[in-house]
């Protein structure tokens, strides 16, 4: 059983990744329905949360269902950062997590997230306080380095474990690869393997499909792997993967019925979580992934993103099911 403190996790769990303006409320509503078995917040600034923006508290949304869920938040001062986990505790999520991945320079170029790889002292300070001034267990999530000259993981995630993180997610890329290239699990690995580490240590970067999870899982021996961009658009990645493991066998993709639901029903919590005019914009990333393999998409697809009434959205969704629910040779996958 893994877990990260207290909370419990499952033998093997699938966790759902923390990514900017896709894994709010509507979205992970749909990950949980479909397996995720511990899930993570957008990554919120603590500024925006010490200065109370809107933006930012409204990101701190939790519900029952969700559990277990960790809230994830930046920053790069040590006040801030304190302050913020006092108004991240309050909202009472299962645990909180340090964002030291995101490699977008608006981020990295300020000394937070994937930025403090640059300055290991001061992630080790700025951590240590964070823990000091919580009673919930503290993770981090974060990359191999700054560069290839300076990975540095194995040592990292020693100190961090060290002084009191309970659980570390490794993204298998530097800060200078951001998303291209392979992620290199082979230094995951190094972590997973070093004696001293007996915290959980999660894997991602490049998990797009069960038969990779599970190379994966048997290569690199982590406690589990957290999946992004895979799930974007398509929530039923968990429910393959954990399929997979038990039977060696794939699922038959989602159905037409099932993509169309999925849409629906996304579309419907973002526009109640968010307003009409935000829920709609914000959603228009994952409808190429719903929709992915459909045969003559591409018209459907460029009025789903650019409409800006959702009555015509829907009634959108309801001709694309009208319209492939009896197409023959349909590719799902």
């Amino acid at each position: 059983m893994v877990k990260i403190g207290n909370v419990a996790l499952g033998e093997f769990p699938l966790l759902l990744a923390p990514m900017e303006d896709v894994s709010d409320p509507p979205f992970r509503a749909l990950c949980k329905a479909q397996g995720a078995d511990m899930m993570y917040t957008e990554f919120i600034s603590s500024d925006g949360l010490v200065h109370d923006a809107k933006s930012s508290l409204q990101k701190l949304d939790i519900y029952e269902y969700e559990r277990p869920i960790g809230i994830q938040y930046f920053g790069a001062q040590v006040e801030s950062m304190v302050k913020a986990a006092g108004i991240v505790e309050a909202a009472n999520p299962d645990v909180i997590d340090i964002n030291y991945g995101c490699p977008v320079a608006k981020v990295a170029c300020k000394m937070a997230g994937a930025g403090i790889l640059q300055d290991i002292p001061k992630m080790i300070e700025l951590t240590k306080a964070v823990i000091n001034s919580t009673q919930k267990p503290v993770t981090v999530k974060t990359r191999l380095g700054w560069d290839e000259k300076s990975i540095n993981i194995v040592e990292v995630a020693e100190r961090l474990q060290d002084i009191g993180v309970q659980a570390i997610t490794i993204h298998g890329r530097t800060r200078k690869q951001m998303y291209k290239g392979e992620a290199d699990w082979t230094w995951i690995a190094k972590v997973k393997e070093n004696p001293r580490m007996h915290i959980p240590v999660f894997g991602n970067g490049d998990v797009d499909s069960p038969q990779r999870a599970q190379e994966y899982r048997d290569r690199y021996g982590v406690d589990g792997i957290m999946i992004g961009r895979a799930s974007i658009g398509y929530p039923w990645v968990f429910r393959e993967i954990k399929h997979f493991f038990v039977t060696g066998e794939l699922l038959p993709p989602p159905t037409v019925q099932e993509r169309v639901d999925a849409a629906r029903q996304h579309l419907q919590h973002s526009i109640e979580w968010k307003g009409e005019k935000l829920g709609i914009v914000e959603m228009r990333r994952h409808y190429t992934n719903y929709f992915r393999g459909f045969p003559n998409i591409k018209p459907y697809r460029s009025q789903l993103v650019t409409l800006h009434d959702s009555s015509e959205i829907f009634a959108i969704l309801d001709q694309i099911e009208e319209v492939y629910s009896n197409e023959e040779n349909l590719v799902t996958a």
